[in-house]
């Protein structure tokens, strides 16, 4: 077979004082390049703290790794929460949603320019959102304009186009050793936008400095206070 897999998993743990490194939780995801390089990432998340959120997500991107569509469906509290199909294109996103609270929604939104990302909340996926990202001219910091289907910090609503634009920062190559073994790493920080409500913590991420953009370890401060690690990796 012509296409590419890889197989991993990441452990999520806690950084709260009365919790420390405690696990909250865990993602098992594939990666499947394509001859034409079109990705398709598949991700089962679970999120103990309660209410706890089980995430299923489908997600692709296309031979240049932008946006091309989803489906994420969701259970929190151990009851269904919504499920929702979205496909993007550089000039709409579309959406088909349905959950007990929102009822059949069907959503197109037409951006008002360019986006570079959408979030559908694994944190493999965070780590290939970075793809965009131009580092040539070395550390820089940059706003990157994107979409989510949920605000939410832990993804934890129904799913719904939401735009969500968030400053991310390169900071340099460092060499990671995790579980999954010892990697060559893009150092990024994503920033949230000053003044934003939803403003997200800090988040320190470690990503492949290849053209898989994997996800090796992850740390979010302010109230968050979580740790990823990718602790299990088969090419």
């Amino acid at each position: 077979m012509a296409h590419r897999t890889l197989r991993g998993k990441i452990h999520y743990t806690s950084k709260k004082p009365d919790r420390l490194d405690q696990e909250r939780g865990r993602e098992y995801f594939v990666w499947v390049q394509q001859p034409d390089g079109s990705r398709t990432l598949t991700a089962h998340c679970e999120i103990d703290d309660a209410p706890a959120v089980v995430r299923d997500v489908v997600y692709s991107v296309d031979p240049k790794l932008r946006p091309k569509d989803a489906f994420v469906r969701l259970t929190v509290g151990e009851r269904f929460l919504g499920a929702g199909f979205f496909r993007m294109g550089a000039d709409s996103l579309e959406c088909e949603s349905y959950g007990p609270g929102i009822g059949r929604i069907s959503q197109h939104v037409e951006p008002a320019g360019p986006y570079a990302w959408f979030g559908t909340h694994p944190i493999a996926a965070d780590g290939f959102n970075t793809c965009q990202f131009d580092r040539s001219a070395g550390p820089a910091k940059r706003l990157m304009r994107g979409y989510l289907p949920s605000l939410d910090h832990r993804g934890a609503s129904a799913p719904l186009i939401e735009a969500h634009h968030i400053w991310l920062e390169y900071l340099g190559d460092e060499v990671v050793t995790v579980k999954a073994g010892t990697f060559t790493t893009h150092h990024y920080q994503f920033v949230g936008e000053d003044g934003d409500p939803l403003q997200h913590p800090p988040y320190d991420l470690w990503v492949t400095a290849d053209d898989d953009h994997l996800f090796v370890r992850g740390e979010v401060g302010g109230y968050m206070k979580t740790y990823y690690e990718l602790v299990e990796l088969e090419a």
